[in-house]
């Protein structure tokens, strides 16, 4: 195996599916979210029904850094993909809500995701897959334990 291997073919399936994903809509690429934007979104739609999502909540549940979801945050406020309220209970606390159009990309790009999942591991068993998907895992737990 090559020297970086893994990580170089991790890195091409990524490009492939974030092009997939986009290429229909390459002339509309100004409201489009970026991939770190649809990580925020549905990491906010799926936890959204135990509480309200605040920035921090999203910083440590995604592993990104405070700057880069502030970032990301605003970008997606301009883009009009999310709403921030200040908290009753807590002044300096910003809660973070969903768009009516955030979520309707979301479930536009949760069926295009289907479909490429399902092209993607045509030809592989079920057994493989589940495989593939512990090793990655595994893979994760370590970088994130080191």
């Amino acid at each position: 195996m090559k020297e970086y291997e893994i990580f170089y073919n991790i890195k091409e399936l990524e490009k492939i599916i974030i092009k997939s994903l986009f290429k229909p809509l390459e002339n509309q690429k100004n409201w489009m979210p970026t991939p770190t934007q649809m990580r925020i979104v549905d990491f906010v739609l799926n936890n959204y029904e135990q509480k309200d999502i605040s920035q921090k909540e999203i910083e440590n549940g995604l592993n990104l850094s405070k700057a880069t979801v502030s970032d990301v945050l605003n970008r997606m406020e301009k883009k009009g993909l999310i709403i921030r309220k200040i908290s009753d209970s807590d002044t300096r606390k910003k809660l973070i809500f969903l768009s009516d159009k955030a979520k309707n990309i979301l479930e536009m790009n949760k069926i295009k995701l289907q479909d490429l999942e399902k092209i993607a591991t045509q030809n592989i068993s079920d057994e493989e897959i589940a495989l593939f998907s512990k090793i990655l895992q595994t893979m994760i737990q370590n970088l994130k334990n080191n």
